[in-house]
């Protein structure tokens, strides 16, 4: 039961992930840097702390105690994960939802996953997962193995990518104005890449979230881990994020001259608010339920890969919905689906092998 609980945790912060972008396409006669940034002050500011005080009541002082060491690693790792979102948004608005949310976090998703394993095998912590244990162990082989199928399915989506590409220069009536593959590319891999240190983030803030946890273990001393302990973490984490994304924001607003969105009367200011807020809030329920299912599979390559595959498979379901696929050729569809199904097997057999473990 702890493994079926984890996926559906995992599953409901991917779909959250994986639709949060919707609500911004509502925002109408705003730039995106206007429209990002209203959205982040919900994503990185207000939400994370609003929801750290309603599940760890001390949260504050658990912060305040913490070695400064650990918090400014924890901040430079949001810092990092920042860029990685700034250009998350950017890759989505170059691809498409269903592409660029497919490659950004498919490149996420295996370096998130792998990274902090090989980290552990230089320096062993108690109850960490090595690289060295999952080769070893028929577990572990089983959840590698379940990654290299996620990098196949990527690079499946990839070529589907190429394709769709190649139908839009020919079909005129089918072509997306944002729409630039090879720009879109280069964005992707920057955002997969800095896109894993919110992972490493959590790692590094792994204190905080512990002291969280045998807090609660007090008062609960049978109920197992404590869903909710990762909650104080991000707070440190997404300071970082919101610092990164805050200046490039800025910066664009002043090259584009558009810090007149957020108050000229000429445009659906309420409505535009009401969205980035929803959009803002959306997203930060990924990391909600990541924590949630974290604390019933551990913090290993098992519940990142989950995470990252299950938003992968929503956003490709949103961009079907959404018609980015219209006019394209059936060859490409069916590239794209092959792609899906394949990550999705990737993710049943990343839950099988933590279920051996």
């Amino acid at each position: 039961m702890q493994v079926i609980f984890g996926i559906i945790y995992h599953f409901i912060g991917g779909f959250a992930s994986g639709s949060f972008y919707i609500p911004y396409k509502k925002v109408k006669g705003w730039a995106w840097e206007s429209f990002w940034i209203a959205g982040g002050l919900f994503s990185w500011i207000i939400v994370p702390p609003l929801a750290a005080w309603l599940t760890i009541p001390n949260f504050t002082h658990i912060i305040a105690q913490t070695n400064g060491n650990i918090l400014l690693l924890t901040y430079f790792f949001g810092l990092l994960w920042g860029i990685g979102g700034l250009t998350y948004g950017l890759g989505v608005r170059y691809l498409g939802v269903s592409l660029g949310s497919t490659i950004i976090l498919g490149l996420c998703a295996v370096f998130g996953s792998i990274i902090p394993s090989v980290y552990y095998n230089f320096n062993p912590q108690p109850g960490k997962d090595t690289i060295t244990d999952m080769v070893q162990n028929p577990w572990g082989q089983v959840v590698l193995l379940g990654i290299l199928v996620c990098v196949t399915g990527i690079i499946i989506c990839g070529r589907a990518g190429m394709l769709k590409e190649r139908d839009l220069a020919v079909n005129p009536q089918a072509k997306n104005k944002d729409y630039r593959f090879g720009l879109g590319i280069l964005v992707a891999i920057v955002s997969g890449v800095l896109s894993a240190c919110f992972n490493f983030g959590i790692e590094a803030g792994k204190t905080m979230a512990t002291v969280a946890n045998a807090a609660w273990q007090v008062q609960h001393p049978q109920q197992g881990n404590f869903l909710f302990s990762n909650n104080v973490t991000y707070v440190v984490i997404l300071w970082g994020g919101f610092t990164t994304n805050f200046i490039w924001c800025m910066v664009l607003n002043a090259r584009n001259k558009t810090f007149a969105n957020y108050t000229d009367s000429s445009r659906p200011l309420l409505k535009n608010y009401i969205f980035s807020a929803l959009a803002g809030t959306t997203w930060f329920m990924q990391f909600f339920f990541y924590g949630m299912g974290e604390s019933k599979l551990g913090n290993g390559a098992s519940s990142w890969i989950l995470h990252m595959a299950s938003i992968i498979l929503i956003a490709n379901l949103w961009g079907l919905a959404l018609k980015e696929w219209k006019g394209v050729s059936r060859k490409a569809k069916k590239t794209l689906i092959t792609g899906i199904i394949t990550i999705i097997i990737s993710v049943l057999l990343v839950g099988y092998g933590n279920s051996l473990k």
